[in-house]
């Protein structure tokens, strides 16, 4: 079954992708949770209509977001939490948090576009991917340290 999809889905595709999915997936999933619509000639060809008027704005989200990798790209970001003398964090650092960090030296980034394989747990440095854009990462260092 061939779909578009209309937003992304993480571990599949990028909004306006055309991908071919399994009929149950793309049934019983992704169209009822409306991320994807039935790929018919039509729906294609208003596609291809919205991507050449939008192919200019996508430029330029795409250079912002490249713009702002260079400006993250190796730093590192501190957050300080709560932990116990051994190193443990009590609860754990997510996205958020280092999104808050990041907002606190003024740069704005999305905590949706950090990503955290799982929860930091422990103090210590840990290495963090963020994908600004479908073609553009940066690489940031978050060091968890003990608050006062």
């Amino acid at each position: 079954m061939k779909v578009i999809l209309k937003e992304d889905v993480h571990g599949l595709g990028y909004k306006d992708d055309v991908l071919t999915v399994k009929d149950g997936y793309g049934r019983n999933y992704l169209i009822p949770q409306g991320k994807a619509v039935l790929a018919t000639e039509s729906a294609q060809k208003v596609l291809a209509e919205n991507l050449k008027q939008r192919a200019h704005k996508l430029a330029k989200i795409k250079a912002d977001a490249e713009e702002l990798a260079a400006k993250i790209n190796g730093q590192t970001i501190q957050v300080a939490t709560k932990a116990s003398s051994n190193g443990k964090v009590f609860g754990a650092v997510t996205a958020i948090q280092i999104a808050e960090a990041f907002e606190k030296q003024g740069i704005n980034v999305d905590k949706r576009t950090i990503q955290l394989p799982n929860p930091i747990k422990e103090l210590g440095s840990s290495k963090v991917a963020v994908k600004l854009h479908k073609e553009v990462s940066a690489e940031i260092i978050v060091e968890v340290i003990a608050a006062e």
